[in-house]
């Protein structure tokens, strides 16, 4: 029985909201599912993503293949490094505990570059805003200048 992990489409028209599962690749887009892995909401930015990485990394493990997109989120989520490195260790290129230690480094930096970018983008958000609502104050003033004279 082959085995993918993919997309599970949830939420109202233009609402996006999608299940990470593990289904047969016979079984529809929508329909029965062996097991949920995670969460991945792409209305938020950056997009919100909860994965449980050892599940991921078992049916990884056991010749699931993953869709396009969820490849992606694997990657972006350190699941196929982390596979990459318990390779290593399987070949013997190092020990376990190096491969987690290149891991964690790997990890933190990346979550704080996405905490970095995050934080930009509500910068940007709130400067939007207030020049929206100041461009706003200024459209009212000149329409009760007109009105005015």
């Amino acid at each position: 029985m082959p085995v993918k992990i993919r997309l599970q489409r949830h939420g109202s028209k233009k609402r996006p909201f999608y299940f990470i599962v593990i289904a047969d690749v016979r079984a529809p887009r929508d329909g029965k599912f062996i097991q949920k892995l995670g969460t991945y909401n792409p209305l938020t930015i950056p997009a919100t993503i909860q994965l449980d990485r050892e599940l991921a990394l078992k049916w990884l493990n056991k010749g699931a293949q993953p869709s396009d997109t969820v490849r992606k989120i694997l990657s972006y989520k350190g699941v196929l490094y982390l596979k990459h490195l318990l390779r290593g260790v399987k070949l013997g290129l190092f020990n376990e505990e190096a491969a987690m230690l290149k891991f964690q480094q790997w990890y933190s930096t990346h979550e704080s570059n996405t905490r970095k970018k995050q934080e930009e983008y509500k910068k940007a958000r709130r400067a939007q805003m207030a020049a929206s609502y100041a461009q706003k104050k200024t459209e009212e003033k000149a329409s009760v200048d007109k009105k005015e004279a």
